[in-house]
């Protein structure tokens, strides 16, 4: 077996292993480097946005003729978790949620499907409706630029050029222009005059849109191809003014019937607005892989080469800088990480010597830089989770470098031969620090290998922790023992062994043991009740999902009622920004009015489309400013017509509300009343804040109730009257004028006064063939009432109430409060009704549940690992036994601290159990080994705790220090918390638990003699 001795072969080839060890060294310091950087790691956002446009359909109509249909066809998505769908008048958006195990392997084969799915059912769609997918929602635009200070078109082609500049740079993906208001060239119409002349306002419509149409004129086939072109095309004002219609008496040029004039989109789809100033916003996406801070550093110098080139009044302004956010995120934990190298190498100097310190110090950067090669070759860079990772493995990957180094040093003392204490350790302590190892890495495999989306942002903590603790173990075995023989004294002759085992703190550990076994019952018994009450006392402890970020944007939903125009809304932010204009606190805010900014940061979900609805981002100074900002804006009244929801990004993935109720039923009216009743409780409920429904409340539509027998006889019908009238209240397209690439729409339209008073409807002319009449002479005009938007989810109508919470309230904690109120509402439901959790304790379930599903998968593989090292069932269970110890210090440290636990709190309590029994086996495995060479049960154990105590408290002492760092990371905290507790109060029992526990489980009365107790 000797042959097979790793450790003796090092030392064997001193030369080679000397220069394996610079050469890892130099590649791995170089490749560390070199390794990409982000602020967070990148995962697949399941989600994609259909939207479907019918103008002049009702919310009604629109569900009922399109959203259904095209629901019906996407229920059949591979992987679909759900289908959730407004309609308002004349649009609607579907947003398409795939499960959260869905392999993002298959996500965009997906998207293609639903492509293909969606051109297949266009012609069954009603005549002049539209739809198209949108799966750029996912896109994350991380450096965001914005131009004001002159008009929008002049600001669109400005940014045009900088877009081309831009896509130029080595790893840029897509830029993305928001804000652009079309240009329009607008024909306003007096309907009296139109009816006056026999026209019809389709009729200038039609001339408008003949005369603006491009068509080929065909080509003169002779030597060379010459095309005929016909001339005459609308260019401009004048073209359009001098366009002819026919009439009755003759021909009539539109500059006689309408006023001709150049604008803008009126209503435009949004608008933007930084510092208050209206704007054009340029984002950038990086390529998949890029270096982000390479990248934005060109990006930054490209912006401000053109900014010296702007007109006098004209700001280019960069409002987010990925690069920055990497930067700072980077840094920071770069610190921490030396920080937490610094604290492990002075372990081990202070506790075992300068020679044995050195020999783990130098094994230390040896791990790091052997991971970061397999970084590099993996596709992982240093961000959030595989710094973390980096930090949280130091505390682990120094263990095996101790209980080598130990191992030798115990030989040593007793005399043994440099040569032989190398190859010592690897017979007695490589394989049980193996297994232990495996367990340590089998204990991050649900994060690793759980089919989820918050798995996927997280998972780098298993492949980068698991790479360290097995490079770990092969600097160990390998590296070590030969550091071992060049840096430790040889041993001493006739050095008594037993002597460092004979002081003051031994004997009082001795002295505790034997107790432990003599009353091993009572030990046993009180770690049981240690372990009941610790179950007990995790209720006392905050629970969370995912922590906000530390970064000090501020997301400022702000909502009027569904139905509202974009000018109201508009109108309504500017009183906001006016009343936020002067504070301090206040670095700079945008205005997305009508839709939500540019996913300028992976985990923020935009908002949909809607002129209602405004995304403000505000971003503080700092964080303490950022609090106050939102203390402010809570209080704030400056638009009392208007809700806000205002947050914070969130750290991996999140709901847009953390708390939301799902109300689903056929009626709209019961759905409000239940609604109604769960906002009550809400509201009630202490700590929430912007508790809302989704739906909003009735809206006041004109109804035109035509007389059919009148109609037909004027010789009129429903479509053309219908298209008469939205031409005039809401303009019609009529064409285009080509200037260069764009394309500038025609539209007929209404006079201003007419478009602006409903009440003139009944005055409207409308041309018949007997000669003009009123439309109130064919039409009864009234109001009404009608939902102005419409929610359903997979087809179902669902109205959710949502609220955020304030302060430091956890999500979890508003819905447990009211718990014992909605389960009230829940049992009053009538037939047919639901009521659905939603928002992050949704989220939480889903990704806990991935995690779950692959403990008996992680159970079995432990068992297995165990089986194959100790060889009997009984040693096997006992060590089991000891997985679950570091609960109890992980809940009086969540306890005493008062962190919340959250989803990356959970994977360090299930990685604490693999630790646990890593010291564990290497324990029970001594304790075999000291029955093998004649010792009886009760010495064997006293000796191998004894033994063993230093490398057990010296390795729980370096991971406790080199987690401290991160106790101060609002990502990390919970989760190095629940590690230093759980490893403090783990390592005392370990040592004072587990020997008596050992004793209880083998120290029978039967007789059996000691070989049946190792088979058994």
């Amino acid at each position: 077996m000797d042959r097979l001795n790793l450790s003796r072969w090092a030392i064997r080839h001193p030369a080679l292993v000397g220069f394996l060890m610079a050469l890892l060294f130099a590649a791995g310091a170089a490749h560390f480097f070199a390794l990409g950087r982000d602020d967070d790691p990148t995962f697949t956002l399941k989600e994609m946005i259909v939207a479907a446009a019918w103008p002049g359909a009702s919310p009604a109509q629109m569900r009922a003729q399109v959203a259904d249909l095209i629901e019906r066809r996407l229920r059949a998505t591979e992987d679909l978790d759900f289908l959730q769908t407004y309609c308002v008048d004349g649009r609607c958006a579907i947003r398409i949620s795939l499960k959260d195990s869905a392999p993002k392997d298959r996500v965009e084969v997906i998207w293609q499907q639903v492509r293909k799915q969606l051109k297949d059912l266009e012609p069954g769609l009603p005549a002049g409706a539209t739809v198209a997918a949108d799966d750029d929602y996912a896109e994350v635009y991380g450096y965001v630029f914005t131009l004001t200070g002159a008009d929008n078109a002049r600001l669109v082609a400005l940014a045009e050029q900088v877009r081309d500049a831009m896509l130029r740079i080595p790893g840029a993906g897509k830029v993305q222009i928001t804000g652009e208001v079309p240009r329009r060239l607008f024909v306003d119409v007096d309907s009296r005059r139109l009816a006056a002349l026999g026209l019809s306002p389709d009729a200038v419509v039609q001339a408008l849109a003949k005369r603006s149409s491009v068509a080929p004129a065909g080509v003169v086939e002779r030597s060379v191809r010459v095309p005929v072109r016909i001339r005459g095309t609308v260019d401009g004002v004048d073209t359009v003014e001098n366009t002819v219609i026919p009439a009755v008496n003759g021909t009539i040029s539109i500059g006689d019937v309408g006023t001709v004039s150049n604008g803008y989109a009126d209503p435009p789809d949004l608008l933007v607005r930084h510092a208050a100033k209206p704007a054009v916003v340029l984002a950038v996406a990086m390529a998949p892989g890029a270096d982000g801070l390479g990248f934005g550093k060109q990006l930054s110098q490209v912006a401000a080469t053109f900014g010296r080139t702007l007109p006098a009044g004209i700001a280019m302004t960069q409002v987010e800088d990925q690069s920055q956010n990497i930067r700072e995120a980077v840094n920071a934990f770069l610190i921490k990480f030396f920080c937490a190298l610094t604290v492990v190498l002075l372990v081990a100097f202070v506790t075992l010597g300068w020679r044995t310190g050195v020999v783990v110090a130098l094994s230390v950067p040896l791990t790091l830089a052997i991971v970061a090669l397999f970084m590099g070759a993996s596709g992982i860079g240093l961000e959030r989770i595989s710094l973390g990772a980096l930090i949280l493995s130091l505390g682990l990957l120094v263990d095996d470098a101790i209980i080598s180094v130990e191992a030798m040093v115990v030989q040593l003392e007793k005399g043994t031969s440099r040569a032989d204490a190398a190859a010592h350790a690897w017979t007695h302590t490589a394989f049980p620090m193996l297994t232990g190892t495996l367990l340590t890495i089998v204990g991050f495999l649900p994060v690793g290998f759980a089919r989820s989306t918050t798995s996927e942002y997280a998972g780098g903590i298993f492949w980068v922790t698991g790479s360290a603790l097995l490079v770990s173990w092969v600097v160990a075995v390998v590296f070590t023992p030969y550091l071992g023989v060049r840096l430790l004294p040889e041993a001493h002759a006739h050095h008594d062994a037993e002597a460092m085992y004979d002081t003051p703190v031994y004997r009082r550990l001795r002295r505790v043991v034997d107790a432990s076994m003599t009353r091993r019952k009572t030990v046993v018994a009180v770690t049981a009740a240690l372990l009941i009450a610790s179950l007990a006392g995790a209720m006392l402890v905050r629970q969370q999902f995912f922590p906000v970020s530390d970064r000090p944007e501020i997301i400022v939903d702000v909502s009027l009622r569904p139905g509202s125009s974009l000018s109201a809304t508009s109108a309504a932010v500017k009183q906001i920004e006016a009343s936020i204009a002067k504070d301090r606190d206040i670095a700079q805010a945008d205005s997305y009015i009508g839709q939500g900014s540019p996913r300028f940061y992976l985990p923020y979900g935009p908002s949909l489309p809607d002129p209602a609805t405004t995304t403000m981002v505000l971003v503080a100074t700092d964080l303490h400013a950022r609090e106050r900002v939102i203390a402010r804006l809570l209080a704030n009244h400056a638009s009392p017509e208007a809700k806000l929801h205002i947050r914070r990004l969130s750290l991996g993935p999140s709901a847009g509300f953390p708390v939301q109720y799902r109300v689903i039923g056929p009626d709209p009216e019961m759905l409000r009343t239940i609604a109604a009743r769960l906002e009550a409780v809400l509201r009630a409920t202490p700590g929430t804040t912007a508790v809302q429904a989704d739906w909003g409340t009735p809206s006041v539509a004109m109804r035109l109730d035509l007389d059919a027998e009148r109609v037909a006889r004027l010789g009129l019908d429903r479509a053309g009257l219908a298209g008469d009238v939205a031409t005039m209240m809401s303009g019609q397209p009529a064409g285009d004028v080509l200037r260069g690439t764009k394309r500038i729409g025609i539209v007929v339209r209404g006079t201003a006064a007419d478009r602006a008073d409903p009440g003139r409807l009944a005055d409207m002319a409308v041309s018949t063939p007997g000669g003009p009449v009123p439309l109130g002479q064919v039409a009864q005009i009234g109001a009404t009432t009608e939902q102005p938007i419409l929610w359903t989810r997979n087809g179902e109508l669902c109205m959710t109430v949502q609220a955020d919470m304030t302060g430091d309230v956890q999500a979890s904690e508003v819905v447990d409060a009211a718990a014992a109120r909605v389960a009230a509402i829940v049992t009053s439901l009538p037939a047919g009704y639901r009521i659905e959790d939603g928002g992050d304790s949704e989220l939480s379930a889903k990704a806990n549940d991935a995690i779950y599903a692959l403990l008996p998968v992680t159970f079995a593989l432990m068992l297995v690992l165990l089986m194959i090292q100790l060889q009997s069932i009984s040693r096997t269970l006992l060590v089991l036994a000891t997985a679950p110890l570091g609960l109890i210090g992980a809940v009086v440290a969540l306890v005493l601290t008062g962190a919340p636990f959250g989803f990356v709190a959970l994977l360090g309590l299930i990685a604490l159990a693999g630790m646990i029994m890593r010291n564990s086996i290497i324990l029970v495995d001594q304790v075999t080994h000291n029955q093998a060479d004649g010792m009886d049960l009760h010495a064997a154990i006293r000796a191998a705790t004894i033994g063993r105590s230093r490398p057990v408290v010296l390795t729980a002492l370096a991971a406790v220090l080199a987690f401290i760092p991160l106790c101060f990371n609002i990502f990390w905290g919970p989760m190095a918390i629940v590690m230093i507790g759980g490893l403090i109060g783990a390592t005392i029992l370990t040592l004072v638990a587990l020997p008596a526990l050992y004793a209880l489980a083998f120290d029978r009365t039967s007789g059996l003699p000691e070989e049946d107790h190792e088979n058994a």
